[in-house]
């Protein structure tokens, strides 16, 4: 993957992770792209296969593309930042400190991915306190 590369994907998210839209500049861990369907399965090092993702939400999605959706019990895709809209899967909890699943694949996602890990939570707390979040979809 060139520099270049790298730097369209990280722009075209507005430096935040495309899953629990942490701010980049905010993180105390590296962001990277990631591969939303992962090379070992196929995938490419293509612009329409690759999402900016914190260091968490990259480690827990690994090389997942489907989850359990805990009200239906169907397996269903994650969220996909290149095909879906995040409005349409997620939305904020009235503190903005939770991001709630309002979709099988939201519900999926938050749950694989662990959106509303502690460490996110209490950071997103802070940053409403500063005025800081959430950041512009």
């Amino acid at each position: 993957m060139t520099p270049a590369l790298r730097l369209k994907i990280r722009q075209r998210a507005s430096n935040c992770c495309e899953y629990c839209q942490m701010q980049e500049e905010f993180s105390h861990d590296p962001f990277s792209a990631e591969h939303i369907f992962p090379v070992i399965k196929g995938g490419l090092d293509d612009s329409l296969n690759l999402a900016w993702s914190c260091l968490g939400c990259n480690l827990y999605k690994f090389t997942a593309t489907l989850a359990l959706d805990f009200v239906t019990g169907n397996l269903v895709p994650l969220y996909n930042p290149r095909q879906d809209i995040w409005l349409d899967h997620f939305k904020w909890e009235e503190k903005y400190s939770l991001i709630i699943g309002v979709s099988p694949t939201g519900r999926a996602t938050v749950t694989r991915l662990r959106l509303n890990r502690t460490g996110l939570v209490n950071l997103r707390k802070i940053l409403v306190a500063a005025g800081k979040h959430p950041p512009t979809l």
